[in-house]
């Protein structure tokens, strides 16, 4: 196992396992659907993608309300390359009024399939965006979402830079 790989199973299992239980089953979060574009630069080419993003966000830490931890997965196409992504991580945020900027670095995998070959590299995600609320009474519960976020990868001897855009409606519970 790679040091990488170890550094972020120790992190996923300390966010998971050290978490204090309480008594609501969702206290506090969002979840979050949107359109995506990516660029992509390997060591020769250069790839553009289209897809989608999503993410699920808690915040269970009562004494640090603006931590929370993501779970976010992404998927990107073109012609004949299929890319998917999975990270979770810490992601930190502050509320000043109608908008909620925010910053996050998460870890996890990334599934590449080309002309029928699978790769599967370790991937970190840096990034960051900002939520504006709706005003609308009946959709006081919804958010406007704009994010962009630097995506590496590493695979034997190669590494792989993504940058991904994305926007979509957020849902605050």
């Amino acid at each position: 196992m790679s040091k990488t790989a170890a550094v972020v199973l120790a992190f996923l299992s300390f966010m998971l396992f050290a978490t204090t239980s309480r008594a609501q089953l969702l206290p506090s979060g969002n979840v979050y659907v949107g359109a995506a574009y990516g660029d992509s630069v390997d060591v020769i080419n250069r790839y553009t993608f289209r897809g989608w993003n999503a993410s699920f966000e808690d915040f269970p830490f009562s004494r640090y309300p603006h931590l929370g931890v993501v779970l976010d997965g992404s998927g990107f196409y073109r012609l004949g390359v299929q890319q998917y992504n999975l990270f979770l991580g810490p992601r930190l945020s502050f509320n000043y009024g109608k908008w909620r900027p925010f910053v996050q670095i998460m870890g996890g995998a990334q599934r590449m399939t080309s002309d029928g070959t699978s790769h599967y590299p370790i991937a970190e995600d840096a990034g960051g965006g900002v939520d504006r609320k709706f005003q609308f009474l009946f959709m006081k519960h919804f958010s406007w979402r704009l994010q962009f976020d630097y995506m590496r990868t590493h695979l034997l001897s190669a590494t792989q830079n993504d940058i991904r855009g994305s926007t979509g409606l957020v849902w605050r519970f």
